[in-house]
């Protein structure tokens, strides 16, 4: 058997497969179907009634129905939407969903129970509905009494009696019957309206008594109520009685009715009284009006059948709702009149119905539900979603987008006073549907008992499925050890999953989990093996119907399970054929018999080692019922026969349910005449007595019982002859009317009635009448329309229904017809030149004669042979022809025929037109264009007799041919038109051709049209917005769609703006690249660091631009945090923990997403090691740090990161940790001091963990049991004696440390003994000691012995012997002074006795800064240079960094850090080709080091080069266009060029322009025709500039040109000689006197300057250590005169400086390094504030005022300056020579002509002013001519320089440059009297980027040295805070100018601000200016005078109000010597302030 298994197992795998497959094909099937094909909301199938009133006695039932699927639950509630409860007795709910009121006694009534208003609610999972209101009414039975009343009538009037009903009971007690003198019984007829008697019972239940007579007042009458619960009837207790009075005279009518207007209400369908109840004599006439509703007027109700009048009571059967409204009842007698009012409402049931019932509607669309609704009256319409009110009232809902929760079942309530009713409806959400699929599942698995055992099956779908988990098929429930769960994903998958917590073995099995939706079935099983015994879980019983196969599996749990086997009876099975046991346990019997098969089956598994399970299994086998079958008998019965059958179950178990169905309807007693018995439980019989036609049908009996259920049936056939209901008979017709005749049979089965028509003239043979439109058979009746002569003749109706022969009747149909044509009027064409027929055909009774008329005259054929006429008889009538051979256009007319017959005559016309193709049309006009239309006229052409049906206007490009043409079609009607959608800025031709019926025109001549052009319509395509880096985006594009173009696309605009901002767009221009399917693109560049920027494009033509594309947002990319976490703070939490916190940098500095915080930390003593630092990061604003040293100082630092990097550090913070208990001394010696005596020495521990506050030094004696002895031993000492001990007894020592936490660990211990013998020995130990650089130091060497040891030491092995440096001191110690590098090494001691010797080694580390490092360069660019950074090998002491010293030539030192680990350092923003110096420096914790050699390097790139004259210089006759792009920049990009010009025999020159673009051509104008002219050119690069000079003539008016002057000199570029003043000797050449005179001077200069430096040298220099000697070597030396001139940024835009000629008002040229007057005057007051030379923008005091002492007045070499009391005035000396030229300054010599080799130009310096060191200067350079190392501001021509300035604090300007200062000379001390005077000489330097604008301060101000104070090196170009302007005040009267704010200041006048920025200049990155206003001044503003922009002198408005002074008080204030330190006059008033040019800056 076992080698079989896997076969076997094989075998069922393969079935378990087949399984699954036939599973999956099932729920594949289901999921097929249509998702919601069968599923759907609750709808009421039987709703309760609006009113439910019962008997206490009765009780009753409320049902209410449902269906839906899933099958809705049922909950009744109260109207209030509560849900009902049971309430024991009273009230219960039935399982099926009824509300049930049991019968209960009067005394259990409650109202909230019995008297209620109850609403069926039935809910399922796609909604709720809710049913109409319930009205509960539980009755009591109470005790009551019915009366009739006496009443009082006037003879011959007619009675009312009334039967009085108390009103608690009046709603369920009708009158039934009345009696009279308690024996007639007057009943209230069917048909009130036919009563013609005495007495009529009103519908109301009153007793109509109609004409009473005397007779009438002896009878009595009583009336009968019943009760319509309980069916009780009672006789009212009373008799009424009528008290006749008879009239005396006559009586006036009097109605007996209390209200004016009395209420009716009737039913719709039942009859209804209105009672009008008036007596009077004689006998009133009474009359009945109703009211036409909404009016006054009234109209007499009409008596009928259904209304009837009984006396004056108005009757109304069948009422219907029209009936309702207002009835006026008028009674009249010849007395008088009386009338009453009564309004009635007829109730009509209400019903309701929503249309659609059902519709699915998509998401977000419309849903429209319409309630109709009927009944009356209707007081409210409302509507509800789910059971909830949803406050609409109109008959419509309307949902304009369909939700996700609008879903549901929606529901409209009408409602009145009486009753309610609804209707419902449900919205379904369309959507897809996904069967459920298993998408990840367990697998099989094999496993020990114990562990905890996670199955999971993740399935997805739509609806989300539920998922269950099965064992071995039965559903495992959730308990202690099974646990279910689920949730769904993200993506709405439902994930499942089983835990069995610590698995059995009886856990196994196969596990099986199952996806259910509404829209199909999943599954999944694998087994679970868990290794263990046999188990078989318990069986439940299993029914299974007999016939049926069983199939069941063994749900053994174990493993390894070796076989299953099924027992029975404990044989082992199969023993029989129908039993098969597979290996896997499972068991299938086929066709199962009760006799052979129920019986307990056990199942016995078990496994190889013999342990076996078993489980039993109950089956119960069920029979159904098999009927026998029953016959009615062979043949059909006949009416009144009888029949029986028996229905006999023969097989099947009992309870058995038999009944009985006809037509598949229940048979109950309704069924009259048939009997059903049951005779037995299994036999039942059914008889019919007297077979009737009802009870023809198929009879059947059904059998049931829990197995299932059987049924036969049979039909019972019952037959009745046919016979005439009506008989048809002969009819005649006239033609053309609608024929019917009538034939009606009845019988059993129903017959069969045809009709069928004779063959030919006579009866006899007859054919089934054709199917046709006009006869047709109806129910039997012949129905022939439109009878026609055809229909004519002899018909048979017959009626056959099988039985008997049959009915037939014969009869005749005739038909009489006069001629008749079926067409009056026709219209006939026909086409020119071709033949025609017209054709006629009259029908009726022959013979027909036609006649033909043409025009209405008679046409013969003989008069013109082309026409021909024909006659044809046909079977209806005749047809005559008439034939046209050619048709001429003469043939367009009417033709008639006229037809005659002995019945009458007929005619018909035909309208003959002939027709043909029109002509073209002609006349084609443009009468207007657009670029997208053109509108056309033109002529209409003849029509050919057909109208124009349209015209056809072809259109097609120019280069197109007229096969490829587009149309547009115009109505015929119409001779202009318009052709749209053309393309603008295209050419077309267009032509037109017309069109009739016929054919087409020929084409018009064709017009050429061009459009216009529009602007482009399509917007740019494919944008993209790319970040490049943190302040540049790239935008790229493509083209809009060419179609859409409309012109050349010229460029685009694309714009840009911050978003989320209401900003408009900042613009760029770009130009349209031709190459195809090219991209554009664009750089936007200077944006804000990771900000969103939104970007627009729009293309452009020469008509406009086109649409705007949709905005691209994009962001910046991330940059680094700006600022560094603020508010940084660390709290020391332990002695190893401290926590830090912070706050994060502000939002606008954070450049990025902060994504988490970095904490650099380390012991402070390692902070400068970066290796040592640890970091730490964290996302919060804190964190603690661990594992730190105890009591030791950290140094934190914090700093933000972004994806863009690491943000800046904050400032370090230091925190100490807490200090702790500290370690074990690291060391004891014991040493023996004598016979009682023991030394103990010890080393401090390695870890103190805090200030040690004492040493504690342990005692003991060994061996003894005594006590420890303690010593403790303050914290410096670190020996301690021990005394008084006993001798030769061993003695134990340790040491502890204490601080102020508490004692720490102890020392090892250590044993010695007292003794008589010392030898020698060193208590200290050995150590290493370091010391710094100069200080001194001490190694101890600490030795005991007897005889006292004698020391020696050792220095690096070598005897130490003692000299200045070293000495040994008493106690052994060593002493070093003064360490130096070379004391490094050990030092050892030795001590020896006679007894012995003992030696101790120190190492000595001596730190020291750093020596000089090694730099070297290692590459350059234009503007970086890179050098490398290496260390002196001699450093011992580790080194913590670099500082990098570099500067320009002519610039101020800068420094850099640079880390230890940087090998390389690249130092940026360098100017191009420039020259720089750059040393370094080392430091560490000692200080920094010394300084390496200085490197002398420079940038690439050289100054701008000339260019050919041809390609620069363009010339015509009256202006000269420049070519400046012919320049060539020498590495160096070009800043701008200065243009001047003059005629070449003037001296001075104009200047034209100082700020020309590089990139521009530019034109100078206004040149005279045939004039030469001189041109100079300066070229500016950051390298330097150069000078070009030209000549040219201009050509004269008519373009010639002049012949060449000078010998073709004015070729050169230069001039060799410029032409001296008049005054000056011929033989004074300047060009070698200048030179000669300046080397001179530079030479006598330079020697004093030395001399005077080396006389006030400072002790230590600012720059420390041994560099001294470097500051005077470089900056006193004398540069060559080839050097460069060079101390800019590389954002400077410098231009040539120099001073314009006094015949031009020009103002100053911006960039200009020249020193002037008022830079050295303006250094003199107050001291300078700081060594450092270096500018810290960080600094607060940037502007404090400068005090300077009074200065006395002093002579000049030029002119004196004489103040006098108010009026100080200005003298020249010689002409062209007023300007003086201040002391230390440097001036270009204008005038002069150098060759254009730079080195020619010279340079003067003037000598310092006489009085130059008048007063203390200020810390640090007391009494210096000139601090060392700074460069003065020396500017040549041709950028050289003769004689380097050592002027340190030289000024910047905004974008980091020089700014030059030219200020009056010192003779003017009076501004305001200079302006005037002087107003075309003094001009006041600017820098060229907006910077700020500086003036002298005033003569007093002469020391040389301090030209430039710090605290106004940087002047206001901050704007800001720095930005209050200063004053400099002196003891002369004179008042120094304010330094006028730089444009940031609001309130000054700007300086010329730099030329406009291109369009997408972001303001608010450069330094000059934050106003976002554009600064744009053309040059021509430039040369006006206007306003405060044009006087940039002039200050309008004080920044400070208070400050705000007039004219007049200034000029007092200055005469007083009082004028206030923040106070500026320079305003400019007529005649007294400065001219527009005074302070120009350009």
């Amino acid at each position: 058997m076992a080698h079989n298994m896997p076969n076997e197992r094989l075998k069922w795998l393969m079935l378990f497969a087949a399984v699954a497959v036939f599973a999956t094909a099932i729920s594949t099937t289901n999921a097929a179907n249509p998702p919601d094909a069968d599923q759907k909301g609750p709808v009421f199938l039987k709703e309760p009634t609006n009113r439910i009133d019962f008997s206490n006695s009765t009780g009753a039932e409320i049902e209410c129905k449902s269906s839906g699927n899933p099958m809705p639950e049922i909950i009744w509630i109260r109207s209030d939407g509560t849900a009902v409860g049971d309430v024991p007795g009273l009230r219960q709910i039935s399982s099926d969903g009824k509300l049930v009121f049991p019968p209960f006694r009067a005394e259990d009534y409650r109202q909230e129970v019995h008297a209620q208003v109850y609403a069926c609610l039935a809910r399922n999972q796609f909604g709720s509905i809710i049913s109409r209101d319930v009205h509960v009414r539980a009755v009591v039975p109470q005790s009551y009494s019915v009366n009739v009343m006496d009443e009082s009538i006037l003879r011959g009037n007619s009675a009312i009696l009334k039967c009085h009903i108390p009103s608690f009971v009046a709603d369920f007690i009708v009158v039934d019957s009345w009696l009279e003198d308690e024996e007639r019984e007057i009943y209230p007829q069917e048909d009130v309206t036919v009563s013609d008697g005495k007495y009529l019972v009103l519908p109301s239940g009153e007793l109509h008594i109609r004409e009473v007579g005397p007779e009438d007042g002896y009878k009595s009458y009583q009336c009968r109520t019943k009760h319509r619960l309980t069916g009780e009837t009672r006789l009212s207790a009373t008799k009424g009685r009528l008290v006749i009075t008879e009239p005396i005279g006559s009586v006036p009518p009097k109605v007996s009715i209390d209200d004016e207007v009395a209420n009716a209400r009737g039913y719709v369908g039942r009859s209804l009284s209105l009672k009008c109840p008036a007596q009077s004599y004689p006998i009133p006439a009474y009359r009945w009006y109703k009211f036409i509703e909404g009016t006054t007027r009234k109209q007499a109700v009409v008596l009928n059948d259904r209304v009837k009048q009984v006396s004056g009571t108005l009757i109304i059967k069948d009422a219907v709702v029209e009936d309702s409204g207002k009835y006026l009842c008028v009674v009249n007698n010849s007395v008088g009149g009386e009338s009453v009012e009564t309004v009635l409402t007829v109730t009509a049931p209400l019903s309701a119905k929503i249309d659609p019932p059902t519709q699915t509607v998509d998401f977000g669309r419309p849903a429209v539900f319409t309630c109709q609704y009927t009944g009356n009256p209707i007081k409210t319409v409302s509507w509800m979603k789910d059971g909830k009110a949803i406050g609409h009232s109109e008959p419509v809902l309307r949902i304009e987008s369909v939700k996700k929760e609008d879903k549901g079942m929606y529901q409209c309530f009408v409602r009145n006073d009486q009753e309610s009713a609804e209707a419902s409806a449900e919205l379904k959400l369309g959507g897809r549907f996904d069967p459920p699929v298993i998408r990840q599942a367990f697998q099989e698995e094999t496993m020990e008992p114990g562990p905890s055992v996670f199955l999971k099956c993740v399935a997805g779908g739509n609806p989300t499925p539920e998922i269950s988990w099965e064992l071995d098929g039965k559903k495992i429930a959730n308990n202690d050890r099974y646990q279910v769960g689920q949730y769904v994903t993200v993506n709405g998958d439902v994930v499942s999953y089983l835990n069995i917590t610590s698995v059995h073995a009886n856990d196994g099995g196969l596990y099986k989990c199952i996806a259910k939706s509404k829209v199909g079935v999943a599954e999944h099983s694998a087994k679970l093996n868990v290794y263990g015994l046999p188990y078989i879980r318990q069986m439940e019983k299993k029914a299974i119907v007999a016939g049926e196969t069983l199939m069941v599996t063994c749900p053994v749990a174990g493993y390894p399970i070796d076989s299953i086997v099924w027992e029975r009876d404990n044989r082992a099975l199969p023993i029989n054929r129908k039993q098969k046991v597979f290996p896997n346990g499972t068991l299938i019997i086929e066709n199962v018999e009760r006799n052979s098969d129920q019986a307990t089956y056990t199942c016995v598994a078990k496994n190889q080692e013999g342990y076996s399970a078993r489980g039993s299994l109950e089956v119960q086998v069920m029979v159904p019922p098999q009927v026998m079958p029953f016959v009615f008998g062979d043949e059909p019965s006949n009416y009144g026969d009888s029949t029986a059958v028996q229905c006999m179950v023969y097989k099947g178990d009992t309870p058995l349910q038999l009944h009985w169905t006809l037509n598949g309807q229940p048979i109950t007693n309704e069924n009259v005449g048939i009997r059903i018995i049951k005779m037995s439980p299994k036999l039942s019989s059914l008889s019919i007595d007297s077979i009737s036609g009802h009870h023809r049908g198929l009879f059947k009996c059904i059998a049931t019982n829990a197995a299932g259920s059987a049924e036969q049936n049979a039909e019972l056939i019952v037959n009745v002859p046919p016979r005439w209901i009506l008989e048809p008979t002969d009819k005649a017709f006239a033609q053309g009317s609608d024929a019917k005749v009538e034939c009606k049979a009845d019988g059993f089965p129903k017959p069969q009635v045809t009709w069928k028509k004779a063959v030919g003239d006579t009866p006899g043979e007859y054919k089934d009448l054709k199917k046709s439109d006009n006869i047709r058979v109806e129910e039997g009746t012949l129905h022939i329309d439109n009878i026609q002569k055809t229909n004519e003749g002899y018909y048979l109706c017959e009626a056959i229904n099988g039985i008997g022969s049959g009915l037939s009747a014969v009869i005749m149909v005739s038909v009489q017809a006069p001629p008749e044509f079926t067409e009056k009027l026709r219209n006939q064409t026909a086409r020119r030149g071709e033949p025609a027929v017209l054709q006629c055909e009259a029908k009726g009774e022959k013979p027909i004669g036609i006649l033909w008329n043409m025009n209405n005259m008679r046409l013969d054929p003989k008069n013109d042979n082309r026409y021909t006429i024909r006659e044809e008889i046909l079977s209806a009538g005749v047809m005559s022809s008439l034939s046209i051979k050619r048709t001429e256009r003469s043939d367009s007319a009417l033709f008639t025929c006229v037809a005659t017959n002995a019945f009458g005559s007929d005619d018909a016309s035909i309208n003959m037109i002939v027709q043909e193709v029109p002509e073209m049309p002609y006349a084609l006009k443009v009468l207007d264009k657009s670029g997208r239309s053109v509108q056309l006229s033109w002529a209409q052409p003849y029509d050919g007799n057909s109208p124009l049906n349209r015209y056809i206007i072809e259109f097609k490009r120019s280069r197109a041919s007229w096969s490829e043409i587009d149309r547009v079609m115009v109505p015929g009607h119409t001779t202009e038109a318009q052709v749209q959608k053309l393309s603008p800025a295209t050419t077309y031709n267009i032509r037109i051709v017309a069109e009739n019926a016929i054919g087409t025109s020929q084409s018009s001549e064709a017009v050429t049209i061009i459009t216009a052009e529009e602007a482009p319509s399509g917007k740019p395509q494919n944008i993209k917005v790319e970040p490049v880096n943190q302040t540049t985006m790239r935008v790229t594009w493509k083209p809009p769609p060419r179609s859409e173009w409309n012109g050349e696309i010229l460029g685009y605009y694309v714009g840009y703006k911050l978003s989320n901002t209401n900003s408009s767009y900042v613009f760029e221009t770009i130009n349209f690249i031709t190459e195809e399917g090219k991209e554009h693109n664009l750089e936007l560049q200077n944006l804000r660091v990771y900000t969103q920027y939104s970007v627009v494009i729009q293309a452009f033509n020469k008509i406009g631009a086109g649409p705007l594309c949709d905005e691209e947002k994009q962001f910046t990319a991330e940059g680094t945090p700006s600022q560094p976490p603020s508010d940084t703070a660390c709290t020391t939490l332990t002695s190893q923990t401290i926590r830090v916190s912070w706050v994060s940098p502000p939002l606008e500095s954070a450049n990025g997403v902060i994504k988490t915080y970095k904490v650099v930390y380390a012991s402070s003593d390692e902070w400068y090691d970066e290796t040592k630092r640890h970091y730490k990061k964290t996302a919060s604003s804190d964190t603690v740090l661990h594992g730190l040293k105890k009591y030791t100082n950290y140094t934190m630092q914090v700093l933000a990161t972004t994806a863009g990097g690491d943000g800046v550090r904050s400032v370090p913070i230091h925190c100490q940790t807490e200090p702790d208990v500290p370690e074990a001394p690291t060391d004891v010696k014991a040493l023996v001091m004598g016979n009682a005596a023991i030394l103990v020495s010890w080393r401090a521990p390695a870890q103190p963990n805090g200030i040690i506050t004492q040493y504690t030094v342990y005692s003991k004696a060994e061996g003894a049991e005594t006590e420890t002895k303690t010593q403790k031993v303050p914290h410096y000492q670190m020996s301690f004696e021990a005394t008084e001990l006993e001798k030769n007894k061993p003695y134990e020592f340790w040491v502890t440390a204490s601080t102020t936490i508490g004692e720490g660990q102890q020392s090892k211990s250590i044993v010695a003994m007292p003794s008589d013998q010392v030898p020698a020995k060193i208590a200290s130990f050995d150590d290493t000691f370091t010391a710094t650089f100069k200080e001194d130091a001490k190694m101890p060497c600490l030795a005991v012995g007897a005889p006292q040891p004698e020391i020696t030491w050792k220095i690096k092995g070598v005897e130490f012997t003692a000299n200045d440096r070293m000495r040994l001191l008493p106690d052994g110690s060593l002493l070093i002074k003064s360490v130096n590098r070379q004391d490094a090494g050990d030092y050892s001691c030795h001590a020896e006795n006679s007894i012995a010797k003992d030696s101790i080694t120190h190492k000595l580390i001596v730190l020291a800064p750093p020596q000089s490092p090694h730099v070297t360069l290692s590459a350059t660019t234009t503007d970086t240079l890179t050098v490398k950074l290496k260390p002196h090998e001699g450093d011992t002491a580790p080194l913590h960094g670099y500082t990098l010293h570099y500067k320009p030539e002519f610039g101020e030192w800068e420094t850099a850090e640079v880390s230890v680990e940087s090998q390389k350092q690249n130092i940026e923003g360098l100017l191009c080709g420039s020259r720089y110096q750059v040393y370094a420096t080392g430091f560490n914790n000692i200080g920094a080091g010394e300084a390496s050699d200085i490197l002398n390097t420079r940038t690439k790139g050289q100054k701008p080069k000339l260019p050919e004259k041809p390609r620069f210089i363009e010339v015509s006759s009256n202006s000269v266009s420049l070519h400046f792009k012919a320049w060539k920049d020498g590495g160096c990009p070009m800043s701008h060029f200065v243009v001047e010009s003059k005629k070449r025999d003037q001296i001075e020159w104009n200047q034209i322009s100082n700020n020309v673009k590089p990139d521009n051509n530019y034109v100078v104008l206004d040149l005279e025709p045939a004039t030469w002219y001189n041109l100079r050119i300066t070229a500016h690069n950051s390298a330097g500039f150069t000078v070009a000079e030209y000549d040219f003539a201009t050509l004269t008016v008519t373009g010639g040109t002049l012949a060449p002057l000078d010998g073709g000199s004015g070729h050169g570029n230069v001039h060799a000689r410029i032409p001296l003043p008049a005054w000056m000797p011929e033989w004074l050449d300047l060009n070698f006197m200048v030179p000669l005179i300046a080397t001179v001077v530079v030479v006598a200069v330079g020697i004093c300057v030395v001399c005077v430096a080396l006389s006030r040298r400072r002790a230590d220099d600012m720059r420390g250590g041994q560099k001294d000697v470097y500051y005077d070597v470089v900056y006193n030396q004398t540069m060559g005169p080839g050097a460069t001139l060079d101390k800019r940024r590389p954002d400077l835009r410098d231009e040539l400086g120099y001073i314009a000629p006094p015949n031009r008002k020009l103002p100053p040229v911006p960039g200009s390094n020249y020193n002037t007057c008022d830079r050295i005057k303006r250094g003199r007051g107050g001291g300078l504030r700081s060594n450092h030379s270096t500018w810290d923008p960080r600094r607060p005091n940037l502007y404090e005022e400068l005090k300077a002492p009074p200065v006395p007045m002093h002579g000049n070499h030029y002119g004196h300056a004489h103040a006098h009391a108010g009026n100080v005035e200005c003298h020249y000396r010689h002409p062209g020579m007023e300007d003086e030229i201040c002391p230390y300054a440097t001036f270009h010599l204008l005038g002069f002509r150098e060759e254009m080799d730079p080195t020619k130009a010279m340079n003067f310096q003037t000598f310092p002013h006489q009085n130059g060191h008048a007063g203390p200067v200020g810390p640090g350079h007391a009494g210096t001519m000139l601090p060392p190392g700074h460069p003065g501001h020396v500017h040549s021509r041709s950028g050289s320089q003769s004689m380097p300035r050592a002027n340190r604090y030289q000024r910047k300007n905004s974008q980091g440059g020089q700014s030059s200062i030219y200020t009056p000379a010192p003779e003017y001390d009076d501004p305001a009297n200079c302006a005037e005077e002087d107003q075309y000489r003094r001009y006041t330097r600017v820098n060229s980027q907006g910077g700020s604008l500086y003036s002298g301060p005033g003569p007093e101000y002469d020391d040389p040295a301090n030209c430039a104070p710090e605290e106004d090196q940087y002047g206001s170009q901050y704007g800001g805070p720095y930005g209050q302007p200063y004053d400099h005040y002196g003891s002369r009267g004179s008042m120094g100018r304010r330094s006028i704010g730089s444009a940031r200041n609001p309130g000054t006048g700007s300086p010329e601000p730099p030329p406009p920025p291109p369009r997408n200049h972001d303001m608010s990155n450069s330094s000059f200016n934050d106003s976002k206003e554009s600064n744009e001044i053309s040059e021509a503003e430039c040369d006006r005078d206007h306003g405060p922009r044009g006087n940039y002198g002039a200050v309008k408005r004080s920044p400070q109000p208070k400050d705000q002074r007039t004219t007049e008080e200034m000029r007092k204030l200055i005469e007083r010597n009082e004028a206030g330190t923040k106070q500026l006059q320079l305003q400019q008033t007529n005649g007294a302030g400065f001219t527009a040019y005074d302070t120009m800056a350009v």
